[in-house]
């Protein structure tokens, strides 16, 4: 780079060219590309791959950059560091995104056939890939790109099929009837933990079930779901409620169809439900289904993939399922078979991309058997392989996974890893039924076990003459499929070559699950692999923690016998001012690119990182990140003023330092490393940047730069502040570097080239600074303190007083052992607090006569009269000497309760109870001379 010269410093700080220029530098230097060193231990960062299904959102912004935060510290730390950078294809909301796109152009995905639409769905995934590429770079994100992944690469799409092969050869893959959460808006299964639960104000409806023995008998059932009674094939009582015991294997006739029903008894009827009688619908309700499997009972579907009911819904076929609820209960009213309606409040799962209601259906899927794959996960964090941070969410991880279901891996989309299993079309000929392509798309009397296949070319169906005119397929895949990782060219049954794959495809996250391996080159021995994983920090947000972490543990574990990451940091979500959670219906979400345009990237950055702490939410607004380029501006302007005064000076570490302040600021500055090493090893970012803007705007800028310009105005009085001024400000620079890079590049680079020993070309690569505990100075930490203490007091004082600031006033400082410290920096006070000072001792407040109409202030060492003949209200200050009093007196009896309480004093450190037997003996002596000066105002 060239020389940036000083005496051309922009007097304001325009963050937009110094962040193009100094990312171009890095990125052109590699410097964030590591080398694989095997003497020396890497820190590895795999990023959470964002979807590909738009522009970054504030929540992607934020886990980047608290992941760059981490990923700079230890780069600066010397450790090879690895960000490996990503993203995710999405699934559903990818091609929820592109669907749309085409109903804009009036096209639907089925108008252009699977191979088309897929040509589409990489269209906009390539476009958005680089878009999120580039926006993580506006962040400052130090990522190496040159091993950027995505879901769908290659690489990753062979460790998908690799890992499906062996968990379907060890029996943990498998497929099955089971009652599955169907979305019949994105037509696909869900998760568990895709289903978002919602209170909903509902109704709980009472209807009357007639005897078969006799019809003028009945047994009433409770349901939220009146349309299902369509479907049921039992009712079902606890064995131990005595007022249905004499009903018990009996039958009941069901409403609206007549079909007969047995009444059984379960231990799982909640006889405090209703009326304690349920009814049992196997195709249509988890619990239900497990009732029937244990009682032998029949499954009957009664609706069609778009929630329509089917045949076996009798008069209601063909009607929405909640068209089917209103005439259903119109005809049970007619019947007389309606007791009663209640209102109810319930919970109902909805979709969480589409926000439908979801619909329980009896289908055959594929299941991962997780059971098996939890156990060793539980252990892993139990014996603290891994470590959860912060330590409240072990606990909820661990009870999730003790009590975990079958994850349900298929979808029924276009978008995603094809699963890979095969159908021999010689062996299962007669499971292929064709249908017409209008009546795929109605879903009118498809059975569930039957999925979509796609168009075929005529001559790829054995039975030719039964494909006439028709374009669509659907296969009944009730054979035993071949799954392997490559495409099989024959059936290992027949030798057959007529191979269908299955149509589906596998959840997003089954791809995700193996992103710590899988983007290191698993499930090859590849050297990134052998040298990077496992992974050292897992970050992310708090509400994933099932959706990804869990199931990325049980697959590392699985596939490569080691834990995948050894530390979780769980990071919280971002509301906005008012703690409201941020959505684009509620107008409240901030663009991430947006905020950078108008406040800097490192603005942004500083507004996302204070205030944050592992597993809270943080909130966000514009107040706080006016505050945050406010520093920014603070921090250019400090930096400003020390530069300029550099020209033409060579600026050397100080060395034996003797004026007090010097020795302050180098004192409070190594404390500060001290305090930010030890708080970056906890992952609490949000305290260190708030300790470190604290130093920087008060001890360092409000404080020793000023004290720091009365001394340069008499140059010919040594020590000059100079050495210390740079030095503090380089290596406070240093410390910032990891949440703010852009400007700490910029100012550390102008500091550099008045560094006469050789420095790295970059302050990324610089070290970070260690704490020289040599420097630590209580003296003149406490000197300091107590000439900081007057001069803040005296402003305070003459800002309540309504003294202008141009006005100098006279003053007494009243000391005993603080009075050398008061005579030393008379300069200093002077100038910072407006007065003439008149320094004497012993300490001791005047009579109320020599008083006379002045503001007497009580400090820990010293004692400021401040005689404001004319301007003081004697009921103001007697107001706030008594407000004074309350609160010293308050703190007096809260220490001596702290001091009275055995635990603390028999437990605590003894240095810290010496502490507080100090500060109570302060707090009296305060108090006592808070109640002379009231008493002395009358």
């Amino acid at each position: 780079m060239t020389a940036l010269g000083q005496s051309d410093i922009p007097k304001s700080y325009d963050p937009k060219p110094v962040e193009v220029k100094w990312y171009r530098f890095w990125l052109e230097r590699g410097y964030f590309t590591p080398e694989i060193d095997h003497q020396r231990k890497p820190f590895v960062i795999i990023m959470p791959p964002p979807n590909v299904t738009g522009e970054l959102h504030l929540g992607t912004a934020f886990t980047a950059i608290i992941e760059d935060i981490m990923i700079r510290w230890h780069r600066m730390k010397g450790d090879p560091t690895l960000w490996l950078p990503g993203s995710d294809h999405a699934g559903i909301a990818g091609q929820n995104v592109v669907e749309q796109l085409l109903a804009r152009e009036g096209l639907s995905r089925h108008d252009l056939g699977r191979e088309k639409f897929l040509e589409r769905m990489w269209e906009w995934m390539n476009k958005y890939r680089g878009i999120i590429v580039e926006q993580h770079r506006r962040l400052g994100a130090s990522c190496d790109f040159t091993r950027e992944r995505f879901t769908m690469d290659p690489g990753p799409s062979l460790a998908v099929r690799t890992t499906f092969a062996r968990l379907y050869e060890k029996g943990l893959i498998y497929r099955g009837e089971r009652i599955i959460n169907w979305c019949p808006r994105c037509a696909t299964a869900l998760s568990d933990l895709e289903v978002e639960h919602k209170e909903i104000s509902g109704h709980l409806y009472y209807v009357k079930y007639p005897l078969e023995e006799d019809e003028k008998e009945f047994i009433t059932v409770a349901t939220t779901r009146p349309e299902t009674i369509l479907g049921d094939t039992a009712v079902a009582v606890n064995p131990g409620d005595e007022r249905h015991r004499g009903l018990l294997g009996k039958k009941a006739i069901l409403p609206a169809l007549g079909r007969t029903i047995p009444i059984i008894a379960d231990d799982a009827v909640d006889p405090s439900f209703g009326t304690g009688a349920v009814k049992i619908t196997p195709a249509h309700d988890p619990v239900d289904f497990d009732i029937a499997q244990r009682q032998g009972l029949p499954s009957i579907t009664i609706m069609n993939l778009d929630a329509a009911m089917n045949e076996n819904a009798g008069p209601y076929s063909g009607l929405d399922r909640f068209a089917c609820r209103q005439a259903l209960l119109a005809d049970l009213e007619n019947e007389g078979l309606m007791v009663k309606i209640e209102p109810y409040v319930h919970s109902v799962g909805h979709c969480q991309r589409c926000q439908t209601m979801v619909e329980p259906l009896l289908s055959k899927q594929w299941f991962v058997k997780t059971a098996t794959l939890a156990k060793p996960a539980i252990d892993a964090v139990v014996e603290r392989r891994i470590e959860i941070i912060p330590e409240r969410f072990t606990k909820v991880y661990v009870n999730w996974m003790e009590n975990i279901r079958d994850w349900c891996i298929s979808r029924q989309l276009w978008w995603g890893h094809r699963i890979p299993a095969w159908y021999c079309g010689q062996c299962d000929a007669r499971n292929i039924l064709i249908l017409p392509k209008e009546e795929w798309i109605r879903g009118k009397g498809l059975p569930h076990t039957w999925y979509e296949y796609g168009e075929l070319r005529k001559s790829e169906i054995s039975h030719k003459e039964t494909v006439k005119n028709i374009d669509w397929v659907v296969i009944d895949l009730s054979a035993e499929p071949i799954v392997a990782v490559d495409v099989p060219q024959q059936c290992p049954r027949c030798g057959g070559r007529d191979l269908l794959q299955d149509p589906d495809v596998l959840d997003t996250w089954f791809s995700s699950a193996l992103w710590p391996h899988s983007t290191l080159g698993w499930p090859e021995e590849t050297e990134d692999f052998k040298y990077f994983y496992p992974t050292t920090v897992l970050e992310t947000g708090y509400d994933i923690l099932f959706f990804w972490v869990a199931r990325m543990i049980m697959m590392g574990l699985e596939n490569t016998g080691e834990v995948p990451f050894h530390k979780v940091y769980l990071h919280g979500l971002i509301r906005d001012e008012t703690r409201t959670k941020m959505s684009k219906s509620r107008g409240n979400v901030i663009d991430p690119i947006e905020t950078i345009e108008r406040y800097g990237t490192d603005a942004l950055r500083f507004a996302l990182s204070t205030g944050t702490s592992p597993g809270n939410d943080m909130m966000l607004g514009a107040h706080k990140l006016e505050g945050s380029r406010n520093f920014t501006n603070k921090l250019w302007n400090a930096a400003r003023f020390v530069i300029s005064n550099l020209d033409g000076v060579e600026s050397k570490a100080p060395r034996g330092m003797t004026n007090a302040e010097d020795r302050w600021i180098l004192s409070r500055l190594n404390h500060l490393i001290a305090e930010v090493t030890e708080l970056l090893e906890e992952f609490q970012l949000g305290e260190v940047l708030r300790r470190i803007h604290e130093f920087l705007w008060t001890e360092y800028c409000d404080w020793y730069i000023e004290m720091a310009k009365i001394r340069l105005q008499h140059k010919e009085e040594a020590p000059s502040p100079l050495p210390v001024l740079v030095h503090v400000l380089e290596t406070a620079v240093r410390l910032l570097h990891p949440f703010m890079p852009f400007i700490t590049e910029e100012i550390w680079q102008r500091i550099r080239e008045h560094q006469p020993e050789e420095k790295p070309a970059s302050i990324m690569i610089a070290p970070y600074p260690a704490a020289d505990t040599s420097a630590f100075d209580a003296e003149a930490e406490r000197e300091m303190e107590t000439v900081i203490e007057i001069v803040r007091s005296i402003r305070n004082a003459r800002v309540e007083s309504k003294i202008p600031p141009s006005r100098s006033i006279d003053v007494t400082i009243q000391a005993d052992v603080a009075k050398a410290t008061a005579e030393a920096h008379a300069p200093a006070i002077r100038a910072l607090a407006k007065v003439r000072p008149q320094i004497v001792s012993p300490r001791g407040i005047p009579s109320g006569e020599a008083l006379g109409n002045a503001k007497v202030i009580v400090l820990k060492d010293v004692d400021v009269i401040l005689p404001l003949e004319g301007t003081i209200d004697l009921d103001a200050e007697k107001s706030g000497l008594l407000k004074e009093i309350e609160a010293s007196k308050s703190d007096i009896a809260r220490i001596e309760r702290l001091l009275a309480n055995e635990a603390f004093t028999n437990k605590a450190p003894a240095s810290v109870v010496e502490k507080e037997r100090q500060n109570l003996s302060h707090r009296k002596d305060t108090l006592n001379r808070l109640e002379e000066s009231l008493a002395r105002l009358g």
